[in-house]
């Protein structure tokens, strides 16, 4: 039975895909995240929840914003910050669950070694 040929995804898609993970492979970036996971908060009070100076918050919220990932509502004389896509939590999940799995597997591998080897 001769295979089917995969299907091509447009290149233009695995462009804009990729980057979009690029956007979420930054620490700080996710530490935002989190702390807006509870409601919209202005720079000051995300400032204050994850440590980040200013300037560098400024940045990546900057960045998180043109991504659509986060939107941001002007209110007086501030700005509020908010989660545009609430999926980007399940992402999130479905990526620490992997993670979760693969180090318990590594900790049973590293187990049954030690007790093999009669080392420690």
């Amino acid at each position: 039975m001769p295979k089917t040929k995969p299907a091509m995804v447009d290149p233009v898609v695995l462009v804009a895909v990729a980057d979009y993970f690029k956007v979420l492979s930054e620490v700080s970036r996710l530490q935002i995240l989190t702390c807006l996971k509870s409601g919209p908060m202005n720079v000051m009070e995300i400032a204050e929840a994850t440590g980040l100076g200013q300037a560098n918050l400024s940045k990546h919220l900057k960045v998180l914003t043109q991504a659509g990932v986060l939107s941001r509502q002007p209110k007086g004389t501030s700005a509020y910050y908010e989660i545009a896509e609430p999926m980007i939590f399940e992402l999130c999940e479905l990526a620490c669950d992997r993670i979760n799995e693969r180090v318990q597997q590594q900790a049973k591998t590293f187990k049954a070694l030690r007790s093999n080897t009669g080392v420690f």
